[in-house]
């Protein structure tokens, strides 16, 4: 099995970034990995420039790695930024990552899963990415698989391929005509109703998302992204993570110690298609707040 490098985002939350590593040093794999650390710089004020600090101080304390890469940002770069360039610059020299960010927890056998789903879905058709969260929305009893393919990126630790990444055009020069096309925003949408105005949001600068352009990224190349059963870290940030606000779809899971068994020939389940986007409609007041501003 070829292990793939651990990279992980932080910026100004020290004891979240603790417990992440805490949770990354259990695994047995860990010793036998390179963790790569991307820190990112603080935005203007005393405050945070004093968090920042406490990151960095931190940061080489950190043990229980094969070797431990830091890498730290003079300036903010914003999570979106940090991650294009960080993902990017790894996995160039790579080939696959795995990428964890600072407020996400994870099993023993977190990195176990990812290295093992790497190889196995090196070169399936439909696979793009691998989450090693799932949405708390319920799979049908009559599903077969351990392992199920959902139309939507996940940004909770989750592992690709270089050939997969380098497809992505952050810039998004399409988007224009494909906020125009009625059926192409309908078929994006499947993956959930939220992407859309979160799509929308990106590209007028509300926000600053990777993760949506990641998910167009999937959907503009047919692919999707293979999830566990259950899942394998759970987000542990609600209280002032970037891009989480009061409500997220994005639940607390309970952690799932155990073997997941792969299989080769995944296709779309409907009715699992049917649970998920029922976990993310909206209310009714939030669907009419989309189709006015959002046309979605």
């Amino acid at each position: 099995m070829t292990l793939a490098p651990i990279v992980l985002f932080c910026y100004n939350r020290v004891d979240h970034l603790r417990e992440t590593i805490q949770y990354l040093a259990n695994n047995p794999l860990a010793q036998q990995s390179v963790l790569y650390i991307f820190s990112d710089g603080p935005k203007p004020g005393l405050e945070d420039v004093e968090k920042v600090q406490q990151v960095r101080a931190y940061l080489p304390t950190i043990t229980g790695f094969a070797d431990v890469r830091i890498q730290e940002a003079p300036k903010n770069q914003g999570l979106a930024n940090s991650i294009i360039g960080g993902v990017s610059a790894v996995i160039e020299q790579h080939g696959r990552v795995i990428v964890m960010e600072d407020d996400v927890i994870c099993t023993t056998d977190f990195l176990d899963f990812q290295n093992k789903a790497l190889d196995f879905y090196e070169h399936h058709p439909l696979v793009f990415s691998v989450s090693g969260y799932l949405y708390p929305f319920t799979i049908p009893a009559s599903y077969p698989d351990e392992v199920l393919l959902l139309p939507r990126a996940s940004s909770l630790g989750w592992s690709t391929w270089q050939n997969r990444w380098a497809l992505a055009d952050w810039t998004v020069p399409d988007f224009a005509d494909f906020i125009k096309n009625r059926e192409a925003r309908r078929a994006f949408s499947v993956g959930g109703s939220d992407l859309i105005p979160m799509f929308q949001k990106q590209q007028q600068g509300l926000i600053s998302s990777w993760a949506i352009r990641w998910s167009y990224t999937h959907f503009r190349q047919k692919r999707y992204c293979l999830y566990p059963f259950k899942s394998k870290v759970d987000h542990i940030g609600y209280d002032a993570g970037t891009n989480f606000g009061r409500f997220s779809r994005y639940q607390h899971a309970p952690l799932y110690e155990g073997e997941i068994y792969f299989t080769e020939n995944l296709q779309l389940d409907p009715a699992v298609i049917q649970n998920l986007q029922r976990h993310f409609r909206p209310s009714l007041l939030r669907q009419l707040i989309n189709r006015y501003k959002y046309g979605a």
